[in-house]
C-alpha cells in the first residue's frame, strides 16, 4: 500500500493506493488563507500539520488494515511558499504563499544583483517565487531574517514534521529561484544574492528517490507495521504530471486547480523567461517541465459562487453541456495578479460588457471563458519557446465541469481529455512517487497513463468565434504599475 499526500492551497488531500494502482480511500481537510493586506497571502504552517494528521487519523478509522500495510509515502505540495524556521526548527512567521504579490520591488533588485538569474534558473524573478520573498523579509522584518536558520517550501516542512529531516525534491526546489535547473542542484550564486547559503537549505533528492522515513511514533499512531519510506515527492503540477503519466515530451496537460497552468514535459530545457514561461525540473530524472501559469483558475469560480451566494455546482448546472456561443460579457481572471504572460502582481480582475440583459449564467460563462483565454496566453508563450500543443489532458477540481472543458477545447482549438479521478491527480502522483521510492521499479512501468473517460473536441464554428474574441479580450489588460 502507498500513501499520497497533497498539501494544496485550499485543502490537504490524502489517498491510499494499492499495488494495482487503485485508489481505495481518500480524505480531505480544508485550509484557510489569510490576507493581512491587499496582495498578501499567508498560511499558518500549523494548520497544514493539523489537516494532514486529520486525514490520516480518519483513514486509520475507516481503513485500518490498508493503512497498516503502507510501505511508501509520497508528498505533493503547493509550490514557492517561504516557510522560515528558527534554530529550534519552529516557524518564525506565517508562510508567504505562491500567490502573494508583495515582493515586486525585490524581484527587480534580485535580477540586478544576479544578472545570470534567468540563464541559470530558467525563470524570470516574480513575486510568487520564494527567493524575492526572502529579500522582502530582510528589508521589512530584519529580525525575522536574522533568526532564520532554515527555509523550507510547504511540503518540505510537512516532511520535516513527519520524519525529522529537512529534504526537498528538485521539482519543488526549481520554483524557488535558488536552483540551477540544468544541474538540478542549489546555486550558490543564487543563494548569495539573497543573503543565504546552502546551510539554510534542505538536502535535495529526485522526486522518485527515497528521502527519509516516517517517525516511529507516527507510524505507531497510525497503526503501521513498519516505518514507511518517504519519497522526494514533487510540486503539485509535476506530481499531477506523474499521476497522469505525463513523463515524456508530447504529453501536455492543463491544471485547473486554485491556480491554473498549461504544462509540457521536455527532455531538455526550453526556457522562455521573457514571456514568463516557467522552467521546472520534473519529478522524474532527466526531464523538465515548461509551463505557462495563471494565478487564478478554479478560484475564479469559487469567487463567483461566493458573489452569488450559491454553490459552484448550482452555478454550473444551468449552463448545460457545451457553449452555444461566446458570452457577450468578458472576464479578466486576474483576481490575484497574473504570471504568464504579464508578470503583474498589481493587475486585478474585470467584468466588461455588462448590460441590463446580463444574467447570472452570462457572467458565469464569461468567468470560465476568461480562464480559458488566459490559458491561451500560456499556449502562445509556450509556442514562442518552440513547444506546440496538439492535445491536452486536464487535471484539478475544474476538470469536473464538462462545460468548462468544452470551452477550453474551443478556445485552445485542441482536443481536451478527461480522466476518472482527475481532481485527485497530484495526490495520486505523489503515491506513485512513494511506490517508486520503495520498489525502484522503472518509472515508465509505474507512471502509466490512466484511461481517458471523455474527450472534448473543438467545434469549428465555436473555435472561430472564440478566436475572434481573443484579441479584444487581450485589449482589456492594462498594467497598473
Amino acid at each position: 500500500m502507498y500513501l499520497g499526500i497533497d498539501l494544496g492551497t485550499s485543502a490537504v488531500k490524502t489517498v491510499l493506493v494499492d499495488a494495482s494502482q487503485r485508489v481505495i480511500a481518500s480524505e480531505s481537510r480544508p485550509l484557510a488563507t489569510a490576507s493581512p493586506q491587499s496582495g498578501y497571502s499567508e498560511q499558518d504552517p500549523a494548520q497544514w500539520i493539523d489537516a494532514t494528521f486529520a486525514t490520516l487519523d480518519a483513514l486509520k478509522t475507516t481503513h485500518p488494515g490498508a493503512l497498516a500495510a503502507v510501505e511508501g509515502i509520497g508528498l505533493s505540495g503547493q509550490m514557492h511558499g517561504a516557510t522560515l524556521l528558527d534554530a529550534s526548527l519552529r516557524p518564525l512567521r506565517p508562510c508567504i504563499l505562491w500567490n502573494d504579490g508583495r515582493s515586486a520591488a525585490e524581484c527587480r533588485m534580485l535580477e540586478q544583483r544576479w544578472p545570470a538569474l534567468r540563464a541559470i534558473t530558467g525563470n524570470k524573478a516574480m513575486p510568487g517565487f520564494t527567493a524575492p520573498k526572502l529579500l522582502w523579509i530582510a528589508a521589512h522584518e530584519p529580525e525575522i531574517f536574522a533568526a532564520t536558520k532554515l527555509v523550507l517550501l510547504p511540503k518540505a516542512y510537512l516532511r520535516l514534521v513527519l520524519s525529522g529531516e529537512a529534504v526537498e525534491d528538485v521539482s519543488d526546489a526549481s520554483g524557488s529561484l535558488w536552483l540551477d535547473a540544468a544541474r538540478r542542484d542549489w546555486s550558490d550564486a543564487a543563494l548569495a544574492a539573497t543573503g543565504l547559503s546552502r546551510d539554510h537549505m534542505p538536502r535535495l533528492v529526485e522526486g522518485c528517490a527515497p528521502a527519509t522515513t516516517l517517525r516511529g511514533e507516527l507510524a505507531q499512531r497510525w497503526g503501521m507495521t513498519r516505518r514507511p519510506v518517504i519519497a522526494g515527492g514533487a510540486g503539485d503540477n509535476p506530481a499531477g504530471a506523474v499521476g497522469i503519466g505525463a513523463i515524456r515530451p508530447g504529453t501536455a496537460f492543463v491544471s485547473l486547480g486554485t491556480s491554473g497552468a498549461l504544462l509540457a514535459p521536455t527532455d531538455s530545457i526550453a526556457a522562455n523567461p521573457d514571456r514568463v514561461v516557467h522552467t521546472f525540473c520534473h519529478a522524474v530524472p532527466g526531464m523538465w517541465i515548461q509551463a505557462g501559469a495563471i494565478l487564478s483558475a478554479a478560484s475564479c469560480l469559487a469567487w463567483a459562487a461566493r458573489l452569488f451566494g450559491i454553490t459552484e455546482a448550482e452555478l454550473l448546472s444551468p449552463l448545460g453541456s457545451r457553449p452555444q456561443a461566446p458570452s457577450p460579457v468578458s472576464f479578466l481572471p486576474y483576481l490575484a495578479g497574473e504570471r504568464t504572460p504579464h508578470d503583474d502582481p498589481f493587475v486585478r480582475g474585470m467584468l466588461d460588457g455588462l448590460s441590463h440583459g446580463t444574467d447570472r449564467g452570462t457572467i458565469v460563462q464569461a468567468v470560465l471563458e476568461g480562464v480559458a483565454f488566459a490559458l491561451a496566453d500560456c499556449r502562445d508563450a509556450l509556442a514562442d519557446a518552440g513547444i506546440a500543443i496538439a492535445e491536452a489532458d486536464v487535471i484539478g477540481g475544474g476538470s469536473r465541469s464538462g462545460f468548462w472543458l468544452a470551452v477550453l477545447a474551443n478556445v485552445l482549438n485542441v482536443p481536451i481529455h478527461r480522466f476518472a479521478g482527475g481532481e485527485t491527480g497530484a495526490a495520486f502522483g505523489a503515491a506513485r512517487l512513494g511506490r517508486l521510492a520503495v520498489t525502484g521499479e522503472a518509472v515508465a512501468a509505474v507512471c502509466t497513463r490512466p484511461q481517458r473517460i471523455e474527450t472534448f473536441e473543438p467545434d469549428a464554428g465555436l473555435t472561430d468565434a472564440y478566436a475572434e474574441r481573443l484579441p479584444a479580450w487581450r485589449e482589456l489588460y492594462r498594467p497598473r504599475h
